[in-house]
């Protein structure tokens, strides 16, 4: 007779140990070779209970694999929940890291950069701050991005050359190319850094298309040639507008002593004239009404009634002076008209770098200035009561130069003197070295 095992009493229960459930393993189990007549009714419901508590506990297996199961799902999830609390923390602080590094950026661009490479979102390389400035181009100040590069930094113009090779021009006219080229940031006041930047574009141009010009200097030339009559074109103050035959011999000569193509030069006209060069927009108004200034930059500025100093953004164009709170603001706060005035060193130990904007009474009297300036309260123009404004600069260099920028401002072009030293270089020989004013 088969012996019956005593049934462990924890396996009917929720706290069955991992030995009881072993223990089944050794039970016996009713197989189709016993026989029924051969077993007592005491062994037959023994064997039903074995029976029904195996069901039991292959049931409550079951469902301790499926807590098992649910309980790595769980531990999966939090895994996951876990690491995206990882990744948002570090994040979160990153998007606010880049944000104030763009605000500095459009305030003092090479602290900026210096910002976001020292948080370690920028590679100390000129490849790395190009394509920073190229792919941001949509969202940085574009007069902050100009002013980058065209510093005379080693860095910044390596800089420079490589945000220039990052654009594409191959195919492309050279007036399409411009507009590419002048619409992801605004050109510096200064004629050194607009020289170099357009020689820059100008290099890298015909290395895009090697068969258009017979050399850089050509290109360089005629691109100088292409934004002046963009000036000449479209600025308001310039009454006589140049003609297209004008522009053709203004540019006689021009390819190492060979003239251009009529056509082409004709083509290059009608397209300035149907649609000028972009005004790069950066969210404020500045960038589109001072394009292309004669100067531009900080300069801390004496009050008129109250004789406070204050600093403020200047720009030199179309013999204006204008002075804002910051380069992002969308209208100036004072204009100062550069007519019958003359400029002189302030001469003044506690402010040194200064110089003095006065009025030329020819040897009379001074009197006040014809200028203007905007209240704060309603934006209302009142008249200026300056009878000599007096201006500090940054250093001596900056002195000089805001001098001699302001002296000149109102004789010359911006673009003027830069094109003949060009033209001259390249076409010595030629009748049309002469000056022709647009």
């Amino acid at each position: 007779m088969t012996e019956v095992l005593p049934l462990p009493t924890g396996l009917f229960g929720k706290s069955s140990s991992t030995e009881e459930l072993n223990t089944l393993h050794a039970w016996p189990s009713v197989t189709p070779s016993m026989s029924v007549s051969s077993i007592t009714a005491a062994e037959q419901r023994d064997l039903q209970q074995i029976s029904q508590f195996r069901e039991r506990i292959e049931k409550e297996i079951e469902e301790l694999k499926s807590q098992i199961r649910k309980m790595g799902e769980d531990s999966n999830r939090q895994q996951e929940y876990e690491q995206l609390i990882q990744h948002a923390e570090k994040e979160i602080p990153t998007k606010e890291l880049w944000r104030t590094g763009r605000m500095r950026f459009s305030k003092h661009p090479s602290e900026g950069i210096k910002y976001l490479i020292e948080h370690g979102l920028l590679n100390k390389t000129a490849e790395d701050v190009a394509v920073f400035l190229f792919e941001g181009a949509e969202i940085l100040n574009k007069v902050a991005i100009g002013e980058y590069l065209g510093s005379v930094k080693d860095f910044n113009q390596s800089v420079l050359k490589c945000f220039v090779q990052l654009h594409q021009f191959k195919s492309m006219d050279l007036v399409n190319a411009l507009r590419l080229f002048l619409k992801s940031f605004v050109l510096p006041g200064e004629s050194q850094q607009i020289d170099r930047m357009i020689e820059t574009f100008a290099t890298r141009y015909c290395s895009c298309n090697p068969h258009i010009f017979s050399c850089t200097d050509t290109c360089y030339v005629l691109s100088f040639s292409i934004i002046m009559l963009n000036t000449g074109l479209h600025n308001p103050n310039v009454k006589d507008k140049p003609s297209v035959e004008k522009f053709i011999m203004m540019n006689k000569g021009l390819d190492n002593g060979q003239d251009l193509p009529h056509e082409l030069l004709t083509n290059y006209y009608d397209s300035i004239k149907k649609d000028p060069l972009p005004r790069p927009e950066d969210g404020s108004d500045l960038a589109e009404t001072f394009f292309s200034p004669d100067h531009q930059g900080w300069l801390v500025k004496e009050g008129g009634k109250h004789k406070n100093w204050k600093k403020r953004w200047f720009i030199l164009t179309d013999n204006c002076l204008y002075y804002f709170k910051s380069p992002q603001d969308k209208g100036p706060k004072g204009i100062i008209p550069l007519e019958n005035l003359q400029i002189r060193d302030g001469n003044d130990a506690k402010k040194p770098f200064m110089f003095e904007i006065f009025q030329d009474l020819m040897g009379s009297a001074l009197g006040t200035i014809k200028a203007c300036k905007v209240k704060d309260a309603n934006n209302a123009v009142v008249t200026g009561n300056h009878e000599v404004y007096r201006i500090q600069a940054n250093n001596e260099n900056e002195k000089t130069v805001w001098m001699k920028k302001i002296k000149a401002s109102i004789h010359r072009d911006p673009f003027f003197e830069m094109l003949q030293q060009r033209r001259q270089a390249v076409s010595q020989s030629s009748k049309s070295s002469q000056t022709v004013v647009l």
